[in-house]
C-alpha cells in the first residue's frame, strides 16, 4: 500500500510517517519545508519518497500522487496569530491547497483522505462544554474559518465523487519534534524558554484553557481513522479534559525542576477561550482512547527537546 502524507516532515506528520513505515507502508511526503525539518523524518527515509513542493502547486501534486490509495491531509498554515494578520495567505494555503490535493485525489482514484482539522479552533468558544462533534461550529479566527471549510468541501467530494474521507478535529497536541517557532504549541515554546533560563511568557490571564493531547496519540486515532469506513465521519481527539495555561506552567516547573516566575502579556486576538473536547465518539466508533498523560507527554518532550541545539 501506498500513502500520501502533506506535510509529512512536520511535528504531526512525521511521525505518522514513521508509523506508516513501521506497519510496512510505501510513503510519498509532500511538504514545503516552511515549517517541517528533513531530519524529521530521516529515519523512515529508505521506505518514504521525498518530495518537497507545495499542496497549492498543481502540477506538482498530479505528479506525487500517482498510485496511491490513502491520503493523510497535515499539510497546513497552523497559527492562529498568523490568520489573523494575514487571513488572505491562511485561505489560499488551507482552501485553496486543500481543493487542489482534492481534485487530484479524485483524478487519481484515491481511496480515502484523513484530513486534519482542529477541535481547537472550528468551535471556537462554546456554550457548553466539553464540546462534542455535534455542537455547534463557530470559529473565531480565519485559522478556525478555514479548517472548517475543508471539512465542508469534504462532505461535498463525497457527495459528488464518493470520495471517503474522515475528519479528525485535533486538540492541542504536543510531542517530540514540535517547534516553538516554526509551530503553534504553548508546551514547546515553554519547554524552550526554560530550557534556555527564561520564564515563560502567558499571554492574557493564564486562565484559558486547552485539550491536551500527546501527538503519539494522534498518530495512533489516524491509524484507526484508516480502517473507518462508516458513519459519522467526524472525530474529536484530545484527552477529554480541561487544563488551563496556568496549569501547564506549574507542570513544566515541577516536571523539569527549573525554578522561574512566568511573565505576562496582552491578551491575543482569536484565540479561544476555553475548550475541553467530547471524545466519547471516538471511542466507540474507533475504538480510540489517549493513553498518555499530561504529566508522561511533557516529560518524553522535555527529555527530546535536552537533547536538540539550543536555539531550538
Amino acid at each position: 500500500m501506498r500513502a500520501l502524507v502533506t506535510g509529512g516532515a512536520g511535528f504531526i506528520g512525521s511521525h505518522l510517517v514513521d508509523r506508516l513505515v513501521g506497519e510496512g507502508w510505501d510513503v510519498v511526503v509532500l511538504d514545503n519545508l516552511s515549517a517541517g525539518k528533513m531530519g524529521n523524518i530521516s529515519q523512515s527515509k529508505d521506505r518514504v519518497e521525498m518530495v518537497v513542493g507545495d499542496i497549492r502547486d498543481r502540477s506538482t501534486v498530479e505528479k506525487v500522487i500517482d498510485g496511491v490509495q490513502v491520503v493523510f491531509h497535515e499539510a497546513a498554515q497552523v497559527n492562529v496569530r498568523r490568520s489573523v494578520e494575514d487571513p488572505f495567505e491562511d485561505l489560499d494555503i488551507n482552501v485553496h491547497g486543500s481543493l487542489v490535493l482534492l481534485e487530484e485525489c479524485v483524478k487519481a482514484g484515491v481511496e480515502k483522505v484523513v484530513y486534519a482539522s482542529s477541535g481547537g479552533a472550528v468551535y471556537g468558544d462554546p456554550p457548553s462544554i466539553p464540546a462534542s462533534e455535534e455542537s455547534e461550529t463557530n470559529p473565531v479566527s480565519p485559522y478556525g474559518a478555514s479548517k472548517l471549510m475543508v471539512e465542508k468541501y469534504l462532505e461535498c467530494y463525497y457527495e459528488i465523487y464518493g470520495l471517503d474521507y474522515v475528519v479528525l478535529r485535533y486538540g492541542n497536541v504536543f510531542g517530540p519534534r514540535q517547534d516553538p517557532f516554526g509551530e503553534a504549541g504553548v508546551i514547546s515554546i515553554f519547554l524552550s524558554q526554560v530550557l534556555k533560563w527564561e520564564s515563560p511568557v502567558i499571554f492574557g490571564d493564564g486562565f484559558q484553557t486547552r485539550d491536551f493531547v500527546f501527538v503519539g496519540d494522534v498518530v495512533e486515532a489516524n491509524m484507526k481513522a484508516l480502517r473507518y469506513d462508516s458513519f459519522p465521519r467526524i472525530f474529536n481527539i484530545g484527552s477529554g479534559l480541561e487544563t488551563s495555561v496556568n496549569e501547564i506552567f506549574s507542570t513544566i516547573i515541577r516536571i523539569t525542576g527549573v525554578e522561574l516566575p512566568p511573565k505576562y502579556g496582552p491578551e491575543r486576538k482569536g484565540e479561544v477561550k476555553r475548550i475541553v473536547l467530547d471524545i466519547s465518539r471516538a471511542f466507540e466508533k474507533l475504538g480510540w482512547a489517549p493513553k498518555t498523560s499530561l504529566d508522561e507527554g511533557i516529560k518524553k518532550t522535555w527529555e527530546w527537546m535536552q537533547k536538540q541545539p539550543l536555539n531550538i
